[in-house]
């Protein structure tokens, strides 16, 4: 799957405020994300990576989960976060990557070091025309900006109501396309279908993980586990312990520094 075109289509209106609010439910519990959030597809890394890159820096990189796929394809790999915590996780599980506290914003990189930068799972959270000033930056001429999103596959009826109740907010529209700014051209994208295997309670602790979640109060937080108890439980008849094929989409976008 290609596109390119000149109109973009931003992600969700979040005012800017709001959007930190949510953004900072992020700040602690890297154990719990590192541990219950799933990968990326090897396909979305092989496609992004362009032939003969040295250098890579993931910006938002949490725990390392596309960090990983960089650093195992030999590029020397910079993680850049702005929670402490999620970094602390990050060397622990990948000791030889280079790990700073930073923003896609303000990187604190050097100017024209990279070959690549990618942002996953994190865009949504940062300022898309400061961002592409600072990405553009520390990119080295036609370098590759990559942007990667995991979300559930919605198209899935049982999917889509699980994703009501989770209040999966990564879900993007089907015109959806990432803003960015004119420091970059040739947007495309590619599409991964993939199925993670989990448990109800790896679901129950995925929801866990949300920032509304996170960011919501006790009540809510109870009403949201005894919908999601309910429709998986009873509504569609699993027990605990079940394995089952969770349908996520892995949209991996691309452009060039112009």
């Amino acid at each position: 799957m290609a596109s390119a075109g000149p109109r973009l289509h931003s992600g969700p209106k979040l005012q800017s405020g709001r959007r930190q609010e949510l953004g900072q439910s992020f700040q602690d519990g890297g154990e719990h994300y590192e541990r219950v959030r799933p990968g990326y597809p090897q396909e979305s890394a092989g496609w992004l990576v362009p032939a003969g890159a040295r250098d890579a820096a993931d910006i938002g990189a949490g725990t390392g989960k596309f960090t990983a796929l960089l650093a195992e394809r030999g590029l020397d790999t910079v993680a850049v976060d702005p929670s402490a915590d999620m970094l602390e996780q990050l060397r622990r599980t990948l000791p030889d990557v280079i790990a700073i506290e930073g923003s896609a914003e303000d990187t604190g990189l050097e100017p024209e070091s990279f070959d690549l930068v990618t942002v996953a799972q994190a865009w949504h959270w940062c300022d898309p025309g400061l961002a592409s000033i600072e990405i553009a930056r520390i990119l080295r001429p036609h370098g590759v900006l990559g942007l990667i999103w995991n979300q559930l596959d919605t198209s899935v009826p049982w999917v889509h109501r699980l994703s009501r109740i989770m209040h999966a907010g990564d879900v993007l529209k089907p015109h959806f396309r990432p803003a960015v700014g004119p420091e970059f051209t040739g947007l495309e994208s590619h599409l991964t279908r993939w199925e993670d295997s989990v448990t109800t309670e790896d679901i129950q602790e995925l929801t866990k993980s949300r920032s509304y979640y996170l960011a919501a109060s006790d009540s809510t937080r109870a009403k949201v586990m005894a919908n999601l108890t309910w429709y998986l439980h009873e509504h569609l008849g699993h027990t605990p312990g079940d394995v089952l094929q969770l349908p996520y989409l892995t949209q991996t976008w691309r452009a060039f520094r112009a």
